[in-house]
């Protein structure tokens, strides 16, 4: 911006005064020159205007200069134009008062017409290089705001590719025995729900809503012969059963991400007894961590009361039967006073996201 467009005002009660600053700055090239013999609308043209540079007498009716210093000094806003004080009084006190108010500059009448005109230049010049840099911060913070936008927006989109991933992953695992992939929902949301009341925060949950179906992603790595068969394993068919385990922890190894990290650790833990009787560590009581106890008992009742190829649903009051009883054996205990208090909830959620009618077969209960 050039100097000499820059917009000046001047407030001072005497007309002649006026006329005479008006004249000087006009004379010097100074375009945008506007006053006021009414000090109380100083305010009004401060808005109307982009003010640059103000021209302040002191002694005025009504209003005096100091009284124009406060009242912009009580709008409390980042950045003001600076206000030179050009007025009658010499006494140090009333120079001291305003710049005290405010004022960055003071200048006494009769005045040297030279040196207001060098003050009033180096006002300009200080004010006009803080707007050019407070523009190019602008500039500077909306770029940062735009990046920070397109990153947050790749963000969420590796997010949602990622949840996509695994999703799809956990719907891989459960085809085997499962072709609608509900089970993991439902789990995974009634994981989630417990895990909540239990004390997880918002975060956590989410991470776990979208984690635990992978739970048993290892699955994958397992002969039908051995999944899919009804009744009890034979003791090397058992082991083959339970190398699922790591084969869920060798496909989700090699990543970071705080999602499969968690997944990781349902994988390797849901298995798990509160008695220490599960696999693959025999872990015992809390050593288990939440996510894995969590997963144990929402996986086992979903499990119980959903219906397989190679098995038919329990009623969901044996269910409970089963799970009340394992409480403080297989079941964490505080989880499943938890688990019987969301009953209501749960049984919502396995009514949202119902099986469809199987129509294969029907293939002897396996316990």
């Amino acid at each position: 911006m050039d100097l000499k467009s820059a917009t000046i005002l001047v407030v001072d009660d005497e007309l002649t005064n006026i006329v005479l600053i008006e004249a000087i700055l006009n004379a010097n090239g100074y375009e945008n020159v506007i006053s006021t013999q009414d000090p109380t609308q100083v305010l009004n043209l401060y808005y109307q205007h982009n003010i640059d540079l103000i021209l302040l007498d002191i002694n005025m009716p009504v209003m005096d200069g100091y009284d124009v210093l406060a009242q912009f000094k009580s709008l409390n806003v980042p950045y003001l134009p600076p206000t030179l004080v050009l007025t009658a009084q010499l006494a140090q006190g009333f120079r001291q008062r305003a710049f005290d108010a405010g004022a960055r500059d003071y200048v006494t009448k009769p005045f040297d017409m030279n040196e207001l005109l060098s003050r009033v230049r180096n006002l300009l010049e200080a004010e006009l290089a803080q707007k050019y840099m407070r523009t190019q911060n602008d500039v500077l913070d909306h770029r940062v705001m735009e990046r920070t936008l397109e990153l947050q927006a790749a963000k969420q989109q590796l997010h949602k590719s990622r949840l996509q991933v695994v999703r799809r992953l956990g719907r891989a695992a459960e085809f085997r025995d499962n072709e609608t992939g509900m089970h993991i929902i439902r789990m995974s949301k009634t994981a989630a729900l417990i895990g909540r009341a239990a004390g997880m925060s918002e975060e956590a949950c989410d991470l776990l809503l979208n984690a635990a179906p992978m739970h048993d992603i290892g699955k994958i790595g397992i002969p039908d012969e051995i999944l899919l068969k009804p009744g009890r394993f034979e003791p090397a068919e058992w082991r083959i059963m339970q190398t699922h385990v790591q084969i869920g922890v060798d496909i989700l190894s090699g990543d970071d991400s705080s999602l499969l990290g968690m997944a990781r650790e349902i994988v390797l833990s849901h298995h798990e007894k509160w008695d220490g009787s599960g696999y693959p560590h025999g872990l015992k009581g809390k050593q288990i961590p939440l996510v894995g106890r969590l997963c144990a008992l929402a996986d086992v009742f979903d499990a119980l009361t959903s219906e397989r190829p190679y098995k038919r649903a329990w009623l969901e009051q044996d269910a409970v039967a089963y799970v009340v009883n394992e409480s403080g054996r297989h079941f964490d205990p505080e989880l499943v006073e938890y688990f019987l208090a969301l009953l209501p909830k749960i049984a919502s959620i396995r009514e949202q996201h119902s099986e469809p009618v199987y129509h294969k077969r029907d293939k002897a209960i396996g316990v």
